[in-house]
């Protein structure tokens, strides 16, 4: 029996729809990341255009979508793994490492420590403070790496925080991890709505250091969660042969391998969707920071961190303000280093982002 208390992830419109009795369409997905533009303009047509490659196969080593991520990347083709979404990708490859202790930068994403639990790794966490405006200080993480870490997980740009760290910064991390026979896991899913992506992504790493894994997927910025499309960048030959030998075949529907080749090359859509990202992230955090009971953590990506700083309301009093009329925002009380006094929030259009704000600041 769902309470109005429950957490709700992005994508649970079904469930705020059995208990809110909103239907799924009128409500405004605030909670799912997603990119307000929908799918690429060019991917739309391409799709429809060639609906038959469904009555395909997929290539097995999915040849042409490696090379259009190696284009749109700069990765190497043979260091490319296609995988069926970022969170198959993070279960591969915790599976095949089968790290015995791993160390988990929080708050953060919650698939990582599902997935560590199921093979019994011991879990270490590293957590991050609001009084750093929860920006992640790589020496201090350095210092809880040893020979007894086997994976250290980092998300970059971070969820829920919407903060990162630079490629400089990564390298510092990766070389710790390298000395001490540790692999290090990136999670890039939002590094896309990142204005410049080329100073925090660590792809360009990879080649350097076989240790480390760069996750991607297509869900949030190419607005494709229905696809289920991701890819993972590594350098280790061995991992590799592993994972390819042990993959399912055909993971990957021909169709969604398909749009992979054509959703990359949308350059127009690329600079669209981070136009329409900054702009909305300067106007709305603006507005927000001018009302002295509310903490807007300065945001990198499309999604906000805010703490609610007026007496006597929660994160689940807002969630239910703003559900009641239709807007789905993210109650982060159950994100460890967090609490009952955190929300958080995506940029949509214009018009989404100017009725939520005056939802906001009706409660708060």
């Amino acid at each position: 029996m769902l309470q109005p208390a429950d957490q709700f992830h992005g994508s649970d419109l079904e469930k705020v729809e059995q208990l809110y009795g909103i239907k799924r369409e009128d409500i405004r997905p605030f909670a799912s990341n997603v990119n307000p533009l929908g799918l690429s303009p060019i991917l739309r047509s391409s799709l429809q255009e060639n609906i038959d490659v469904l009555t395909d196969y997929p290539d097995r080593e999915y040849k042409e979508l490696r090379e259009a991520i190696h284009a749109y990347t700069g990765a190497d083709a043979g260091h490319i793994l296609p995988g069926s979404g970022t969170t198959e990708l993070i279960v591969t490859f915790i599976q095949a490492i089968r790290p015995k202790k791993t160390l988990v930068v929080e708050p953060t994403y919650s698939e990582y420590k599902r997935d560590l639990k199921a093979i019994k790794s011991e879990i270490v966490d590293h957590v991050l403070s609001a009084e750093n405006d929860f920006r992640l200080d790589p020496a201090m993480l350095c210092e809880q790496i040893d020979e007894s870490v086997d994976l250290v997980v980092l998300c970059n740009p971070n969820n829920p925080t919407s903060t990162c760290i630079s490629i400089s910064q990564i390298e510092t991390i990766a070389k710790k991890c390298k000395e001490n026979s540790a692999f290090l896991m990136i999670d890039e899913t939002y590094v896309e709505f990142v204005k410049d992506v080329s100073v925090i992504s660590a792809i360009p790493l990879v080649k350097k250091y076989n240790n480390i894994i760069v996750l991607r997927g297509v869900s949030k910025f190419f607005a494709a969660p229905g696809l289920r499309l991701g890819y993972a960048c590594v350098s280790n030959e061995k991992l590799l042969r592993y994972l390819w030998k042990h993959s399912n075949p055909w993971s990957i529907s021909s169709l969604a391998a398909y749009a992979g080749t054509v959703m990359f090359t949308d350059r127009e859509y690329m600079e669209q969707t981070r136009d329409l990202i900054a702009q909305e992230q300067s106007l709305i955090c603006s507005a927000l920071r001018a009302r002295g009971t509310i903490k807007v953590f300065p945001p990198v990506t499309n999604f906000v961190l805010l703490q609610i700083l007026k007496d006597g309301v929660t994160s689940a009093d807002v969630f239910e303000h703003c559900i009641r009329k239709g807007l789905m925002i993210r109650d982060c009380s159950n994100f460890m280093g967090l609490g009952p006094e955190y929300i958080r929030f995506c940029f949509l259009n214009p018009e989404d982002d100017d009725r939520l704000v005056n939802t906001l600041l009706e409660i708060l």
